[in-house]
């Protein structure tokens, strides 16, 4: 039997302190590439609340507290994008910033092809265009 203690992705990552780096970097990126306009332009001025709101959903879906569904319920993802027009581009665009707020966070490899997968898997499953 072996004694290893499997952790998941959000203790991998360090907890929420680490997570909440990543998020206010993922946004910082999106507000400051042209890159992103397009995303960005989706997106209030004021980021705080979508901030927290990612923070909180990112938390469960990494395996952490899950403190969206106990605040909003069932996160429905899809729906909750639907009134924006995501096509590839987009997709593009949020991964762009979501890869290289993640290259300034340090994880193992191992984590970080995990997270590059699960990311992108989602972001093209938010795809309505």
């Amino acid at each position: 039997m072996s004694d290893v203690i499997e952790m998941t992705p959000y203790e991998a990552l360090g907890g929420s302190v680490i997570l909440r780096t990543l998020v206010d970097r993922f946004y910082d990126i999106m507000a400051s590439d042209p890159r992103a306009a397009g995303i960005q332009a989706m997106h209030p001025q004021n980021t705080t609340l979508i901030r927290e709101k990612l923070f909180e959903f990112l938390s469960g879906w990494l395996g952490g507290p899950q403190l969206f569904i106990e605040k909003y319920g069932h996160p429905r993802l899809r729906g909750r994008h639907m009134p924006f027009a995501i096509g590839e581009s987009e997709r593009d665009q949020w991964m762009l910033c979501m890869l290289q707020a993640m290259a300034e966070i340090e994880m193992t490899d191992e984590l970080r092809s995990h997270l590059e997968e699960a990311f992108m898997k989602t972001a093209d499953f938010m795809r309505n265009h």
